[in-house]
């Protein structure tokens, strides 16, 4: 079993057909991923946090949406309206720093 300090979860909002035609892809949502994925790496967290795409969290008005899962955080910190700017704010203060950024959460 993989042991990691947060684990992400994105919402690109892919269909169970596969067919990604949601509210978080059509504003960014495999973007928003993509670059979780990269701050994490760029900042040396890849042992600290893993990172999971997910279908649709149904909570559209809110995305691109993310929920952080963590030992201080065990019901999850909930993300969004997120974009590129603010995976570099959460990677910073929340995934390096500890503390979630409450401009993001819903």
């Amino acid at each position: 079993m993989i042991s990691v300090k947060y684990h992400v979860f994105v919402c690109t909002a892919c269909k169970v057909k596969g067919e990604p035609t949601g509210f978080c892809f059509k504003k960014g949502g495999q973007e928003v991923l993509q670059k979780f994925i990269q701050e994490i790496d760029d900042r040396g967290l890849g042992s600290d946090c893993l990172v999971t795409y997910t279908s649709c969290f149904s909570m559209c008005k809110d995305g691109p949406c993310a929920v952080i899962y963590g030992s201080a955080a065990p019901g999850g910190v909930w993300y969004g309206k997120l974009d590129e700017d603010a995976v570099e704010e959460i990677c910073e203060q929340h995934l390096e720093g500890g503390t979630p950024v409450e401009k993001y959460r819903i």
